[in-house]
């Protein structure tokens, strides 16, 4: 196969059995586990059940994880890679989606969308602004209207690949990689996905993170779009 898809765990004991068990039922594509220094069952887990798995040995954050698993996709030749989150948000029933549309359309990046259609997704008020704050974000500075840009599940070419093995944000870096992108000159499209609510564990990211979120985002983004 030349896809790769990438699932970063972090304490994800709850749902990583479920989550790689549907990805396996669902569709042929290769995958690995990206146990991101886990202090729960996790790496357990994935052991018992005989996953494909990297184990870091500390927690890098998503950044580290997910740009160790580009690493791994370059390293071993695929094509294309994909992100999957271990919370079992991402519906792999989607996954065909997106390698068609990244294979048809000749992008460089294809972003699974709550918004660009109609969804079932039904976020808080506060999550909805803060996507909405970051789509205008965006648009001002790289000209890209990008209606979800906080969504994890995506796919990249093998030159987007090479880009995040070489420099890839250590947290929260959806946004900054499509401003990244942009400015560069790489082709970004949306297209609709279903997204489920988190199936089990708790969710890292707090209205104070979200806070952080923003705030760090906006003024690396700006320092980058600079320089």
């Amino acid at each position: 196969m030349d896809i790769l898809v990438i699932i970063p765990a972090y304490n994800e004991e709850a749902t990583i059995k479920k989550t790689v068990m549907n990805l396996i039922q669902t569709c042929p594509y290769d995958y690995i586990v990206i146990n991101d220094g886990s202090t729960d069952r996790t790496l357990d887990i994935l052991k018992e059940n005989r996953f494909h798995y990297l184990d870091l040995p500390v927690n890098l954050g998503i950044g580290g994880a997910m740009q160790t698993g580009y690493r791994y996709a370059l390293r071993k030749g695929y094509q294309y890679a994909i992100q999957l989150d271990a919370d079992g948000q991402h519906d792999p029933k989607d996954l065909e989606k997106l390698v068609a549309e990244i294979k048809q359309s000749g992008c460089d990046m294809v972003i699974g969308s709550r918004f660009v259609e109609k969804t079932n997704y039904k976020g808080s008020p506060f999550r909805r602004m803060g996507i909405l704050y970051f789509y205008y974000l965006l648009y001002f500075l790289s000209g890209v209207k990008i209606t979800d840009p906080t969504s994890g599940y995506r796919i990249v070419n093998r030159n987007v690949m090479r880009e995040f093995a070489n420099y890839y944000p250590v947290d929260y870096p959806e946004v900054e990689v499509i401003a990244k992108l942009a400015k560069k000159g790489y082709k970004i499209k949306e297209i609709k996905v279903e997204m489920n609510a988190r199936q089990g564990g708790r969710s890292s990211i707090t209205p104070l993170k979200s806070l952080y979120y923003m705030t760090k985002v906006t003024f690396t983004s700006l320092i980058r779009s600079i320089f």
